[in-house]
């Protein structure tokens, strides 16, 4: 089991360092001022210079969260999984398996309702 959850990590902190990777580092050294670097970053982005509403933070911060707890699940229900096949019939580690994915699958249940929930909110108050 350590090896799994050893595996996992390394896997994780290398798509992060692979991300870092791709930014792009001479960025700021093509900017003339630091307001023309600002307005290069929200040209780039797609946004337009205004005010974000706090609801707009909000839902981002849901939504990155969702993503984050839908990634964390689905590599909870493989090592689920994993850990079913390889129980050779011990019920106590058949039992295991299975309350592995039953959680991971409630908890990503869970996770889908916060986020209409939010969205709901969020959208009706805006």
């Amino acid at each position: 089991m350590k090896k799994i959850k050893i595996i996992v990590a390394s896997f994780v902190v290398s798509l992060g360092l692979a991300g870092m990777a791709y930014a792009p580092a001479t960025y700021a050294a093509q900017c003339s001022t630091p307001k023309d670097c600002v307005n290069k970053g929200l040209n780039a982005t797609g946004g337009t210079g205004t005010q974000t509403k706090p609801g707009d933070i909000v839902k981002l911060i849901v939504n990155a969260l969702l993503y984050l707890i839908g990634a964390v699940s689905v590599i909870m229900i493989i090592i689920g999984g994993f850990r079913y096949v390889v129980s050779q019939g011990d019920s106590s580690n058949v039992t295991s398996a299975k309350n592995t994915i039953l959680y991971a699958v409630i908890g990503l249940a869970v996770a889908i309702f916060a986020w209409a929930i939010v969205n709901f909110v969020v959208t009706q108050f805006a």
